[in-house]
């Protein structure tokens, strides 16, 4: 069973709903350690000075911001102490807004919003916000840090993401190559082509047909170099670029191979060519 990392309350108008946040997801990697591969120990990274090179005890490392190159403005941790924001308990709700008004490029970390000890004003909250269609903006604070989040309906509980500030968005107009797109021209009938290939591959969103294949594949490795498999290294994988082809010519070859593809797979979407690029077993070690 999950663990909640933060709890408190949400604050709606005079009203305190008392919740948990749970992580909304598990983010799964494969992770290495660096060894010394005389020994097979582990490689323990020093503080050392980029001067000297020599070691740096705790008690002489400050932190420092850098103002411009090789300068540094040292800040003391007292002196960021009055700025470091209240660890208050409560999620304050301060206004709601349809979800369709947020990018999705404002989202982050998605939590588990789960009632504690009296579910009923958390029940009511979900319900309200579900029939109305909103989704609830809000600020708190966890681990000293201050976020903005939303919070929205799903199901019969609630969700929510905490959200990324309009200064940390990047704007797509500082991005030379879009301003291009001003001038390029298309026909409409280029336009229903290509309308007709995005209807050819429409499905349902279904998040189990996605996974991260190289971790499954790294960990099958792992796992048979644990059991002292011998074993042959699939050829890696060549790309090259594609080529240049007449636009149309593309898109009307593409409707039909989807077409086809979905003719023959209707509920798996359009046919994939799979390649097996997990190691071949070959023999047991001795």
């Amino acid at each position: 069973m999950p663990r909640p990392v933060w709890s408190g309350t949400i604050s709606f108008g005079l009203v305190a709903i008392p919740i948990k946040l749970y992580n909304g997801v598990s983010k799964k990697s494969v992770s290495f350690n660096q060894l010394d591969d005389r020994t097979m120990t582990r490689i323990k990274l020093r503080k050392v000075s980029s001067e000297t090179g020599e070691e740096v005890p705790d008690e002489h490392i400050v932190k420092g911001y850098e103002i411009s190159k090789g300068r540094y403005v040292v800040v003391d941790p007292d002196e960021l102490e009055p700025f470091i924001p209240s660890a208050t308990k409560s999620i304050d709700l301060e206004e709601f807004v349809d979800l369709d008004e947020i990018d999705p490029v404002y989202f982050d970390s998605a939590y588990i919003v789960a009632p504690d000890k009296t579910p009923k004003p958390y029940a009511l909250l979900a319900r309200a916000m579900e029939k109305a269609g909103k989704v609830g903006l809000c600020r708190f604070v966890m681990r000293n840090k201050q976020y903005v989040a939303a919070l929205r309906p799903v199901d019969g509980h609630l969700m929510m993401s905490t959200m990324v500030f309009a200064d940390e968005v990047n704007e797509p107009s500082s991005v030379e190559e879009l301003a291009e797109l001003d001038d390029v021209k298309v026909s409409d009938k280029e336009v229903l082509m290509a309308e007709a290939l995005v209807d050819s591959l429409s499905a349902e969103f279904e998040p189990n047909k996605y996974h991260d294949e190289y971790r499954e594949q790294v960990l099958d490795l792992i796992e048979r170099k644990a059991a002292g498999e011998v074993f042959e290294m699939p050829a890696a994988a060549t790309t090259s670029a594609p080529a240049v082809v007449d636009l149309m010519a593309a898109l009307e070859a593409s409707v039909k191979a989807a077409k086809n593809a979905r003719s023959r797979h209707p509920a798996g979407g359009p046919e994939a060519v799979e390649v097996d690029a997990a190691p071949k077993r070959v023999r047991k070690s001795a």
